[in-house]
């Protein structure tokens, strides 16, 4: 099967062509005809197998087919939970749309300067990648409409649907219109949320190409036990001693990013921390070095599980383990994409034992152990998880769209912690775009849901 059996236009096949790709991914292979047929979908496959692709090529085609938007007006809406990933869909929309000349898109999020944004989309747009928070602000300040809207993407549906995200979601839906596509694309689907997930969608195709919830073959994943004080000493000696030139390491907290990016820093190790609370310059920059080599270790909270798309990243390791267990699905996938392998290691202490329990019970297997020479494995790993399934997730709440008085992804509202954000919660999943790419509510690891 090649990309021209799915029926694409030869516009798009070129565009595709220039990327070197020939063979669409199972989920592209299921998904893109589909949407093409104008229907609902649901799809779910493993970070990393082009689940942008699967959507982003269908939708430029069907947009192709109509009449370019008016001013102030959109006509395919993606919404993404964080900045990081709204940036790589809207690369990902210039990407193939390039031989569609009369195409405009446009991305918005909040840390930005808003004016800018405004001003194109005085112009109209075909394609509006967004997140939520910036979204209402413009809505609001009358810069966009949605009386053309044919399409309603939702990226990453699962963290759009959660407690941070489903206000605003249901404040943006109500000024919808009612007869539109629904495309709802993730790594994971809870049962809880994919019920939520299906009254917004009228009569989808359910696509599920591997497991629920399950991690790429590809990547070899292990847990070493330690002394929750040694942590640190440890992934320095493991950088050092197995020659890691670039890992991505997540901890649970904004503080104890900063924190063990300066201990790394301090060991001689380049390090850089990305979080909620950074300026968008900041991550910018932080990113880019860690792409070009000049970071060796980033170190991030869960705002990067869904955003960051890094070629053939070998590493990812998780510090503190996350406290809901999807989010390691996310976090791990972020190596071993596109068919690429990689390895995930997870420091475990003793106070990490639960949070171990119930990722197996999730991924249905057991992380192999591991002893490293030198340190204190005192607090052991616990046995490999018993067949019990892990707990349903707690059932999303809110629905008028009132002002809730949680944690809340930007539009003017402040987060937990304080700080204001502009334009939503954590990344982390498939921003590439590539077609051979590669929850239970909760909050983030500092209190904010800022992105």
């Amino acid at each position: 099967m090649d990309f021209a059996s799915l029926g694409l236009i030869d516009p798009l096949l070129r565009a595709v062509a220039e990327q070197g790709y020939t063979t669409p991914s199972p989920i592209q292979a299921q998904a893109i005809p589909a949407v093409l047929e104008g229907r609902d979908a649901m799809a779910a496959a493993q970070t990393g197998t082009g689940k942008t692709a699967g959507f982003t090529l269908p939708l430029l085609q069907r947009l192709s087919e109509g009449t370019p938007a008016p001013a102030r007006q959109v006509r395919a809406l993606v919404l993404t939970p964080t900045r990081e990933l709204a940036a790589q869909v809207a690369e990902s929309v210039a990407l193939y749309g390039k031989y569609l000349p009369a195409m405009r898109s446009a991305v918005v999020f909040g840390g930005v300067k808003i004016n800018p944004q405004i001003d194109k989309l005085s112009r109209g747009v075909d394609v509006l990648v967004a997140t939520p928070g910036r979204l209402l602000d413009l809505y609001q300040q009358k810069a966009v409409r949605f009386d053309n809207l044919e399409i309603l993407v939702l990226d990453e549906a699962d963290r759009m649907l959660d407690m941070g995200f489903i206000h605003d979601i249901r404040r943006i839906l109500k000024v919808l219109p009612q007869k539109r596509q629904t495309l709802m694309f993730s790594a994971t689907f809870s049962n809880e949320i994919r019920g939520l997930a299906k009254t917004l969608v009228n009569d989808p195709v359910q696509i599920d190409v591997s497991p629920r919830n399950s991690t790429a073959e590809r990547v070899r994943q292990w847990a070493v036990s330690v002394d929750k004080s040694h942590k640190a000493a440890l992934l320095t000696h493991l950088i050092d001693d197995e020659q890691w030139f670039q890992v991505l390491v997540f901890t649970r907290t904004k503080h104890g990013a900063n924190r063990l990016a300066k201990q790394l820093e301090s060991a001689g190790i380049q390090a850089a921390a990305i979080h909620g609370n950074k300026s968008q310059g900041a991550r910018t920059r932080a990113l880019a070095g860690f792409k070009n080599g000049d970071v060796r270790a980033l170190v991030a909270t869960d705002i990067a599980a869904r955003g960051l798309d890094i070629d053939q990243l070998p590493q990812v390791v998780n510090f503190d383990l996350p406290n809901v267990a999807e989010d390691y699905v996310h976090r791990i996938g972020r190596t071993g994409r596109a068919g690429a392998s990689g390895q995930a290691v997870s420091l475990v202490s003793g106070e990490d034992r639960k949070l171990l329990k119930d990722i197996e019970r999730l991924i249905k297997k057991p992380l192999e152990r591991k002893e490293v020479t030198g340190f204190d494995a005192s607090k052991a790993a616990p046995e490999p998880a018993d067949d019990r399934p892990p707990r349903p997730p707690q059932r999303p709440r809110g629905g008028g769209g009132g002002r809730p008085g949680g944690n809340k992804p930007g539009g003017g509202r402040r987060s937990g912690g304080g700080q204001r954000s502009g334009g939503g919660g954590r990344p982390a999943g498939n921003g590439s775009g590539r077609p051979n790419q590669g929850g239970r509510a909760r909050r983030s690891g500092g209190g904010n849901r800022g992105a």
